[in-house]
């Protein structure tokens, strides 16, 4: 799983050079600071939740698990995003990095991890932060063998 955590990490850095950080996510944009620990616009992945079954019956031997991971785009929006400000071309752009990200996300797969198969997003929202943080998250699925 680490392998594959650090390879999502160098695939997003590298196809989105742009982004001013790209981690494993810490917990960095739950903090109780009056500033958050990252620069903006970031992607944190993180938080993996998998559910294990044995491949033989009675256990004791290979499992295969279906994951869920998290992947965070956040976003300052310091500009000022109402209808007539003439900064609403910042909605559509903030939208595009994220379908962007997921564009370069879904199906993705890495022949270094020949154990696990192909990122398929599941679930995505999008919520605000204090300090005018807009987080872009989606939640993707995907199989693992643990031999």
């Amino acid at each position: 799983m680490q392998q594959l955590i650090l390879l999502l990490l160098q695939h997003i850095a590298n196809q989105f050079p742009n982004l001013s950080f790209v981690a494993e996510d810490c917990g960095q944009l739950e903090t109780q600071e009056d500033q958050y620990p990252v620069t903006f616009p970031c992607v944190l992945i993180g938080n993996t939740d998998i559910d294990w079954e044995d491949l033989r019956e009675g256990g004791g031997g290979p499992q295969r698990g279906t994951a869920t991971i998290s992947v965070r785009l956040a976003i300052d929006c310091y500009d000022d995003v109402h209808v007539g400000s003439t900064q609403e071309a910042s909605i559509a752009e903030r939208q595009q990095l994220a379908s962007d990200l997921h564009r370069a996300l879904q199906g993705t797969t890495f022949t270094e991890c020949r154990n696990v198969w192909p990122l398929t997003r599941v679930k995505s929202r999008d919520y605000t932060l204090p300090g005018n943080i807009k987080v872009y998250e989606s939640l993707y699925r995907f199989t693992v063998l643990d031999q």
